[in-house]
């Protein structure tokens, strides 16, 4: 390992405990290097600033738990692999609460490699779910919304623990959130012709055609088709 390498690591390794062992999480660059004995040029050299050195802390420290999601192999049931998502995502909050909120914090300007991936997955396994009939909406938009529920969730019960006691919470609202946008029967008939299915279907055909290598469609044809296709399956009912 090469001593500007090993400048790094010790550098993040140091910042990382500092973080975990924070009473509220904030840590100064001043105790990052007297910690780490190095001086603040070589911190600056190496992060940029201190965004810079907790976004890469953020990485470092949520890296063990993608790893995990990258390695697991998806199941032949999206919905389920949904559920054990969101189980994990919670689960690694609750035991890394500083790092969790570090990583969801409004002053980090430029999101974390780490919380961007995470996305990607969910995305992944809800564009699954859309191809087979399962989803109500759009896989983007049911990403930001399952999202949106499992980071709140998640800060919450890390936050504000005395208040957010119920041991089933998050498998409540994780069940409320998958009823919403996921559909009951596993495979719909998409030519029904009943209301209630033509978001489904919208969303099927949409996730279908991103996974087709030949549509018969140019590539603005297709852009426009799935822009159609995902704004019925978007459409607000109540609209």
């Amino acid at each position: 390992m090469s001593s500007t390498t090993s400048t790094r690591t010790r550098i993040l390794q140091v910042a990382a405990q500092l973080v975990g062992d924070s009473p509220d999480g904030d840590i100064s660059t001043r105790a990052v290097c007297e910690a780490a004995q190095v001086g603040a040029p070589a911190l600056y050299r190496h992060f940029g600033d201190k965004e810079g050195l907790l976004s890469a802390v953020v990485d470092h420290g949520f890296e063990q738990y993608l790893a995990t999601k990258r390695e697991r192999e998806a199941s032949a049931d999206p919905v389920e692999d949904l559920r054990r998502g969101w189980d994990s995502h919670v689960e690694f909050a609750v035991r890394n609460p500083n790092l969790y909120r570090l990583m969801n914090s409004p002053a980090m300007r430029t999101p974390p490699a780490a919380a961007l991936e995470s996305h990607r997955i969910l995305t992944r396994d809800l564009e699954r779910a859309a191809a087979q009939g399962r989803i109500r909406v759009a896989p983007e938009l049911a990403a930001q919304m399952v999202m949106s529920a499992t980071v709140g969730v998640a800060l919450m019960l890390v936050a504000r623990p005395a208040t957010f006691d119920d041991p089933g919470l998050s498998r409540r609202v994780r069940d409320a959130v998958h009823a919403s946008i996921l559909t009951p029967d596993p495979d719909p008939d998409p030519g029904a012709g009943e209301e209630a299915e033509v978001p489904s279907a919208a969303a099927r055909l949409s996730a279908l055609l991103r996974q087709a290598q030949g549509s018969g469609l140019s590539t603005a044809e297709a852009a426009l088709m799935k822009e159609w296709l995902d704004r019925v399956a978007n459409a607000d009912p109540e609209g």
